[in-house]
């Protein structure tokens, strides 16, 4: 805890023993200035008086709240309600020329005034003022109230002749009404209500019940003792002033957050009492004076109908809010879009009115291409940034009647209908593709993304989420078929699908069970002719499936994530084998290397590193040992992050390697920026070599740039000597391929770790 934490914990817990002690000595007070003998009242009026005043200089300066402002219209409340006290005890000593008798009583006058201002305050500062709920309700507090003090305190002498002073009396109620109705409202606003809240409702109905006491001993001539009417005074002026001392009096001058609190019980029975008490006394008083009844048929007719605005208001704002929770339910938070509930429900409709109507559905499945990446260089607020403009030109593009919807992540689905001879679904892809050529303009400037757009189409047959689905399937077509197009979807889609789905829930595990095997394929120096090292390649046999092609599962895994757990367990089990390899051949051997590739998601993960120092350790080998193979296009989708991994494996002395190259992005420039020291020639090349191939040329310049750069050159692929031959004629370094041997399981290896002398060239 921190010495400020500290601190202020002191500060609020001497400020809340301070309240309590306030409030015992002031009622103390109050039941002795009730109960005790006559004499002492004005000495325990004073002691009131002055801790009064004290409290409410002392609490604003303990508590320091945010806004003085309402405390310091009590404290100035205060002060003239002293005065007026004051005034009062030396009027009835008879100290007061008759010309000033009416001084102490309009005295009050400023201090009902200081205490409503603070009210109001309050009620801003605290955004109560747009709680309809609290305002009406406090008016029903408010007029009824009314309704009781005309009938028995102002009406009952309107005949009479009453003088100045029994007059001003008279109309005090009126000022305790209105505070009643702001102090009401405080009360039944929303927020918290602490205990300096309610100090303050019980300092206004103390103020209330004493000012109508004294107002029938002084205006009605009622009998009622001063002793009574001095308590509840006192008792209002030590309430009042002592709300200021509890610490919970900052949150009074705070915007509340609560939710309002609507028509619970207790707020129930009290409109009720509110307004059967009023209209019934009307029914069961006689008239009285035409004017009175004019006055009381006004007052109950303001309650119904405040009552009446009640009923709408609640009314009203339930609608509100079932259309608030609606749309939410209904609709994406981020872009404002219908979300997969509306367009699945808005889809359904559409199919009810197809067949009769002769309408083609279709839906676009949109996916913005590589959209990760924006996200892991600017941010996820620039992502989000994206994702709105994006739906904002999706909407611009559509009709009015067609539906844009965001279903998740970075994808969208439009939905459309009308007359199958129009293909508008297609006219409509083929439009979005063009447009998203244009760059978008976000808070960092200019951005270009492509789309990806999968297109199914119904007459009304196919259930809304499946052709949801069916359109999702398209849109991966279109990814697998180079991104930045469209794909119409077709039966055979679902039978791939459904075929991926079974691949990838057998492929879940697949390293647990021990279905998973390392094949290794030479690699042989030119040169010589001798073995310099081996491609580790994962295979995978099912039992469920049979042997697997890495072709069709080595996507799946990637996409998974699953090639992470088992990218892991090729590298362990190649280094493994290695070493075995290697103390079989012994120190004097030729040294001996291991390729292993490496997925994007490991350049990504920073357990990479940790992952190969372990592993070399483990078994004692050499960095240099070990190749570790990357693809152009899986480093450039994030530089940055595989740099940082790639520089770090490169100073542990792990030698990397550039698989596939020329398929990527085969820029020199991003090739120098890879700290690589050998260069893998795809087989795709490589096949058109020797003989005159139409490929040598581009192979011939691959060689030279790499050879200009320090790089060594394995090329893969290799089937024909006549491909062998070229290839060693324009100085590559390494290759591999069927010509020596396939890949295979290392018990069918020995024969390549046991042989010594150089191959044969021929």
């Amino acid at each position: 805890m921190t010495h400020v934490q500290a601190t202020g914990q002191a500060r609020t817990a001497r400020a809340v023993l301070e309240f309590r002690l306030h409030l015992c000595v002031g009622v103390a007070l109050v039941v002795t200035l009730l109960a005790g003998p006559e004499q002492l009242s004005s000495p325990i009026m004073a002691l009131l008086l002055a801790q009064g005043m004290f409290a409410i200089h002392r609490g604003p300066r303990l508590n320091r709240p945010a806004d003085e402002r309402p405390w310091r219209y009590i404290r100035h409340g205060s002060w003239f309600f002293v005065a007026s006290s004051l005034l009062r005890v030396v009027r009835e000593m008879g100290g007061l020329p008759e010309w000033l008798t009416l001084l102490p009583d309009l005295l009050t006058v400023p201090a009902y005034l200081m205490v409503g201002f603070c009210f109001m305050v309050m009620l801003r500062q605290r955004l109560a003022d747009d709680d309809d709920s609290a305002r009406i309700d406090a008016l029903l507090v408010g007029l009824s109230i009314a309704f009781l003090t005309w009938v028995f305190l102002i009406a009952p002498n309107l005949a009479a002749e009453m003088s100045g002073s029994q007059l001003v009396n008279a109309v005090f109620p009126v000022f305790d009404v209105t505070i009643l109705v702001l102090g009401a409202r405080l009360m039944l606003s929303q927020g918290a209500r602490q205990p300096a809240l309610w100090t303050l409702v019980l300092a206004c109905a103390a103020l209330f019940t004493g000012d109508v006491l004294y107002c029938l001993r002084e205006a009605l001539e009622v009998g009622v003792p001063q002793q009574l009417v001095d308590a509840f005074l006192m008792l209002m002026f030590v309430l009042l002033t002592g709300a200021s001392m509890h610490p919970s009096m900052r949150s009074l001058t705070e915007p509340q957050g609560g939710v309002t609190r609507d028509l619970s019980r207790g707020r129930t029975v009290l409109i009720v009492a509110m307004v059967i008490l009023p209209v019934g006394l009307t029914a069961l008083m006689p008239p009285g004076t035409p004017m009175s009844y004019v006055f009381r048929a006004v007052l109950c007719m303001a309650l119904v109908l405040t009552v009446l605005i009640r009923v709408i208001r609640s009314n009203n704002s339930r609608a509100r809010a079932e259309q608030i929770s609606r749309r939410r339910v209904t609709h994406d938070t981020l872009t404002d879009l219908p979300n997969r509930e509306l367009l699945t429900e808005t889809v359904s409709h559409w199919a009810e009115r197809a067949a009769g109507e002769r309408l083609e559905i279709s839906l676009l499945f949109l996916d913005l291409d590589r959209f990760k990446m924006i996200n892991d260089n600017w941010g996820h607020r620039i992502g989000d940034e994206l994702l709105r403009a994006v739906a904002a030109r999706l909407v611009q593009q559509v009709r009015a009647e067609d539906v844009v919807s965001r279903i998740g992540g970075d994808e969208f689905v439009v939905a459309l209908a009308g007359p199958p001879s129009e293909r508008l679904g297609e006219q409509l892809a083929e439009r979005l593709i063009a447009e998203f050529n244009r760059p978008f303009s976000l808070s960092i400037g200019d951005v270009v993304t492509s789309v990806s757009i999968g297109v199914a189409r119904s007459g009304g047959d196919v259930h809304a989420l499946d052709l949801i689905r069916d359109a999702d399937t398209s849109m991966y077509k279109a990814k697998s078929n180079g991104r930045n197009m469209y794909a119409l979807f077709d039966a055979s889609m679902r039978d791939q699908v459904q075929d991926r789905v079974r691949l990838e829930q057998a492929l879940r595990g697949a390293v647990e069970r021990g279905e998973l095997a390392a094949h290794f394929q030479p690699i042989i120096d030119l040169a010589s002719g001798e073995l310099d090292g081996f491609e580790a390649l994962m295979r995978w046999y099912s039992p469920e499936l049979g042997h697997v092609s890495p072709v069709q599962f080595i996507p799946i895994a990637e996409e998974t994530g699953m090639i992470e757990e088992m990218g892991s367990w090729l590298l362990r089990e190649s280094v493994r084998q290695l070493a075995e390899w290697t103390e079989r051949r012994g120190p004097d051997a030729r040294p001996l290397h291991v390729s292993v590739n490496v997925a994007v998601r490991q350049l990504r993960d920073g357990s990479l590193v940790r992952l190969v120092d372990d592993a070399l350790r483990e078994h004692g080998l050499q960095p240099s040992a070990l190749w570790l193979e990357i693809t152009e296009s899986g480093v450039m989708e994030d530089l940055e992050t595989a740099l940082l991994t790639l520089d770090a494996l490169r100073t542990m002395g792990v030698t990397l390697a550039v698989d596939d190259f020329g398929t990527g992005y085969s820029s020199l420039s991003y090739l120098d920026r890879l700290p690589v020291g050998i260069v893998k020639i795809d087989r795709s090349f490589v096949s058109g070599v020797g003989g005159n191939g139409a490929k040598e040329p581009i192979v011939r310049a691959v060689l030279a740039m790499t050879r200009a750069m320090g790089h060594r050159v394995v090329a893969e692929g290799v089937e024909t000597e006549a491909q062998r031959d070229w290839l060693r004629e324009q100085g590559c370094d390494l290759v591999q391929g069927w010509l020596y041997s396939k890949a295979d399981l290392p018990a069918n290896l020995t024969a390549w770790i046991d042989r010594r002398p150089a191959l044969s060239q021929a």
